[in-house]
């Protein structure tokens, strides 16, 4: 049996936008979490003669949290006929695939990108098994290509605590094809940073990511958008090297809203912010100016809040948490976790 844990990550520059085969329009970089992860295993043998006659180009079951989950086949179906090109031995193979989070399904928590990439790094486990031989670097890279065309962001949960995706002049080795482990200087202020997931809406967001997505096709502000992301990664590039907290903290938030943002001016346009997203983000500001304590934070396509912090302020910072911000979670419910270890 072939087994991975892929970590979640939550970008600080985003990726919105894409181009070709799940590339993307701008670059973005990501902190890998720690503790909200997917681990996927797998068994595989050979198909029979009948199977492969049946005409179908794959098979495989699959089966999450225990359960067998039908409902997941078209995307896994997909995911296979967009990589066979680069896996060959998909065709020959009947998978039996098995899937849990450390984390609640319906913890409003995305799980595609730890999901995609927990999935892409079995298959090259099994692709050295059956005998293709790779260098260290080249696997992880081929893992990181192909978990990006099962979920763009899931080249991102693949290796490293920081990792960056989409080409960058400031950055030596980035590439649009696959994610790379941030090569740059990195501060210790930076390096054990906490996230506290706030579990504002644990509902299904009513707009997908991809349909976003492809609302940046002919979006009036996408240009300026891909600009400023190419200069946000300039300030923390700059930031990582010199532990420069305040940038840190301006260039995140402003990524956060800028994303919301471009969703709220496309035709068709959404919000998947709510009321409680909002008025946490307030508290944050006002308990920031009232402290200095450096907390802040970011937002995904969807209405939970990220918090980020240095790991010294974990004691006061989770005080806030309870005596404040809980009371805007749904169920009361956040999770506690950190950026993975260097």
């Amino acid at each position: 049996m072939i087994s991975f844990k892929a970590p979640s990550n939550i970008a600080l520059v985003k990726y919105w936008g894409k181009k070709g085969e799940q590339l993307p329009a701008n670059p973005s970089i990501s902190f890998t979490l720690t503790h909200c992860y997917t681990e996927t295993s797998i068994e595989y043998e050979r198909r029979s003669e009948s199977s492969i006659a049946s005409g179908e180009p794959f098979s495989f079951d699959f089966s999450f949290e225990g359960q067998p989950k039908p409902s997941f086949h078209p995307k896994i179906h997909t995911f296979f006929e967009r990589i066979v090109a680069y896996l060959p031995f998909l065709k020959d193979y009947h998978f039996s695939i098995a899937s849990h989070n450390s984390f609640p399904h319906s913890s409003g928590i995305a799980s595609s990108a730890s999901a995609m990439a927990a999935l892409s790094v079995c298959l090259m486990q099994i692709s050295k098994e059956l005998g293709e031989i790779y260098t260290e670097e080249a696997f992880w890279q081929k893992a990181s290509f192909l978990a990006r065309l099962g979920s763009g962001s899931a080249c991102r949960s693949v290796q490293g605590s920081i990792v960056v995706w989409g080409e960058h002049p400031a950055i030596i080795g980035s590439s649009d094809e696959y994610g790379i482990p941030y090569p740059l200087p990195v501060h210790e202020v930076f390096q054990n940073y906490q996230d506290t997931i706030l579990l504002i809406d644990r509902g299904q967001k009513q707009v997908s990511s991809t349909v976003g997505h492809n609302l940046m096709h002919g979006h009036p502000f996408a240009e300026a958008r891909f600009a400023q992301a190419n200069e946000n990664i300039n300030k923390l590039v700059r930031s990582f090297a010199s532990g420069d907290v305040e940038r840190f903290i301006e260039v995140v938030e402003s990524e956060a809203l800028t994303l919301h943002a471009m969703m709220q001016t496309s035709i068709p346009y959404f919000i998947l912010m709510r009321p409680n997203t909002l008025e946490v983000i307030q508290r944050i500001w006002q308990y920031r100016k009232e402290t200095n304590i450096p907390l802040c934070f970011t937002l995904d396509a969807g209405a939970n809040v990220h918090l980020l912090y240095p790991k010294t302020s974990t004691t006061e910072v989770k005080w806030f948490i309870e005596e404040e911000l809980a009371q805007f979670c749904e169920g009361r419910q956040y999770i506690h976790d950190e950026v993975a270890t260097f």
